[in-house]
């Protein structure tokens, strides 16, 4: 198989003495959310359907609850899940940030200065963490998953972890640690 025709969940093998990127920009994306949010969309075109097209005779009370429960079940599907179709992680020499859908809502900004360390994971899965999103886990921490696959974990210096899935995880993982080390001296080191 030829390398341009490799799935990004699968990258090919990390390149140890490969430069490292002054920003490092990671993505992954989950397309089955896009199944969500058409039924959110379809929930809502329900309660515009009732608005419109209602010929009830229990009353205006009934009709309103139903038009302004379908619209706005319908919302919350729909926004929900757009939040979490993909996500971008960008490093740079300060932080680690961390964008979600297409408007980059909801973000994170973890300060470098606050990571103790990094790990990679190989498989991370929405069951593990009670699906997808933003979510917390007292026994795992605060994480950004989008899909099943790999992921990198910053530990904190408070004791806490922020998980994310994002393709080509372990060089991010790299990046990170190479920024975590103390610059070394380059200037001659005295007489």
């Amino acid at each position: 198989m030829r390398d341009h025709f490799r799935h990004p969940r699968h990258p090919r093998p990390l390149d140890i003495s490969a430069p490292l990127p002054e920003v490092w920009i990671g993505r992954a994306t989950n397309r089955m959310q896009w199944v969500a949010a058409v039924a959110g969309a379809a929930c809502m075109a329900l309660g515009i359907t009732l608005a419109v097209d209602s010929a009830w005779t229990s009353g205006i009370a009934a009709l309103l609850m139903a038009v302004i429960g379908c619209v706005a079940a319908g919302l919350l599907v729909l926004f929900g899940t757009l939040a979490f179709v993909h996500v971008e992680v960008k490093v740079d020499q300060r932080a680690m940030e961390v964008r979600c859908g297409h408007i980059g809502v909801p973000r994170r900004r973890i300060l470098l200065a606050h990571v103790v360390g990094a790990d990679y994971v190989a498989k991370v899965t929405p069951h593990e963490w009670g699906g997808w999103g933003y979510r917390w886990r007292p026994e795992k921490g605060k994480g950004v998953i989008v899909r099943r696959g790999e992921a990198l974990v910053l530990r904190l210096d408070d004791g806490r972890t922020f998980t994310v899935t994002v393709d080509d995880a372990e060089f991010g993982v790299r990046v990170i640690r190479d920024r975590l080390r103390p610059p070394t001296p380059t200037g001659p080191t005295g007489a």
